[in-house]
């Protein structure tokens, strides 16, 4: 099991990390960080579990882990941002995911919106972000991440569609040394883009995914929306060219008919 101590001891961050729950089963990561920043926890304080019983993942779905193989936890933030972009913080986190991901292991991954991580052309690692709002503010947002570290089999629905750091490197991979680099490069990103009013982050994101161009299909309240990406908002919407004109989405289920670029792009 995971020790805060552990996962403090040469932890190269400001505040990201300064404060470390841990536990060895809980049900949800997400929900345990909420409540404390509800209660006023700082920001920068990290919820990690071994396994949860109750694990999130966007759009009422479960997200599924073995235990003791990965990474699960929850970050709570504490943003001076207008609630409408709040979007821009998945794109911030994945990018600083990614980051991580690549200056610890040397993989290489590209970002999928809204807010997965994929090596290989499968899914390596989710992000779920939940924010509150006191009255016209944001109060705070916790950002639940899951990344497949060491995990070496999937259940048959996810066995062609997800992959762990540890497939791809044919290694075991030091979890708490990668949490140290993940929370490194996190803080990073966001105090830059903090400084900077959160402007530069679909920029940031862009370099991180080669999404313009490509053909994708949307899932989005019961319909199923074809067409080309054409960019990203200011707010973090997905801008689609269809047969049905220009369109921005805010949230949906994105599929690239083309996965080639995400397993080999350069």
């Amino acid at each position: 099991m995971f020790s805060s101590e552990s996962l403090q001891s040469g932890l190269q961050t400001v505040n990201f990390g300064k404060k470390v729950y841990s536990f060895e089963t809980i049900d949800s990561t997400n929900t345990c960080a909420r409540a404390l920043a509800g209660c006023w926890a700082d920001e920068g304080t990290v919820v990690i579990a071994e396994y949860q019983t109750a694990g999130r993942g966007r759009l009422g779905r479960t997200w599924v882990a073995s235990a003791g193989e990965n990474l699960t936890f929850s970050l709570v933030l504490r943003p001076v941002i207008a609630p409408d972009a709040m979007n821009l913080l998945s794109l911030l986190v994945a990018v600083g995911i990614s980051r991580g991901i690549e200056e610890h292991t040397g993989v290489r991954v590209f970002c999928k919106w809204p807010n997965d991580i994929l090596c290989s052309g499968r899914k390596l690692a989710g992000i779920l972000l939940e924010g509150s709002l006191a009255g016209d503010r944001v109060d705070a947002v916790v950002a639940g991440i899951g990344v497949n570290v060491n995990q070496q089999t999937f259940a048959d629905e996810l066995a062609t569609r997800a992959t762990s750091l540890s497939l791809e490197t044919g290694t075991v991979i030091d979890r708490s040394e990668l949490f140290k680099a993940l929370l490194r490069s996190l803080e990073e990103e966001y105090r830059t883009q903090a400084e900077s009013g959160f402007k530069n982050v679909v920029t940031r994101w862009l370099e991180h995914a080669p999404l313009i161009g490509r053909r994708i299909a949307v899932a989005n309240n019961g319909s199923v929306i074809e067409g080309t990406v054409r960019g990203i908002s200011n707010g973090g919407g997905l801008i689609v060219s269809s047969q049905h004109g220009e369109q921005t989405f805010i949230a949906g289920d994105v599929t690239i008919v083309d996965m080639e670029p995400y397993a080999s792009y350069d």
